[in-house]
């Protein structure tokens, strides 16, 4: 199934309640989107990482600590421990792409 008819069954109030301001651009965690695509977030970076040169250098970038200090203040959960590494947030361009 393409991944455009995958997100059309989620409900877009799931949807917009994953997008963040970062940077100033409408962006969405890269653990977020690989629930959406319904892998683990590891194997969504991986699959980033090996395939880089298919991707145009705007649809992600790498969280900074302040900025995962702030947007971890944002959750009502602590469900987001355990992370080794800042998070990748991928901009609109990248979650369309």
């Amino acid at each position: 199934m393409p991944a455009q008819q995958i997100l059309s069954i989620i409900s877009d109030d799931i949807v917009i309640n994953k997008i963040y301001e970062i940077r100033g651009l409408k962006a969405m965690l890269d653990s977020d989107l690989a629930e959406l695509y319904g892998v683990e977030t590891r194997v969504l970076n991986q699959a980033v990482q090996r395939n880089g040169d298919r991707f145009p250098k705007d649809f992600m970038f790498q969280l900074i600590d302040e900025e995962w200090s702030i947007l971890k203040s944002q959750f009502v959960t602590s469900s987001w421990g355990g992370r080794r590494k800042l998070p990748n947030v991928f901009t609109e361009h990248g979650v369309s792409f």
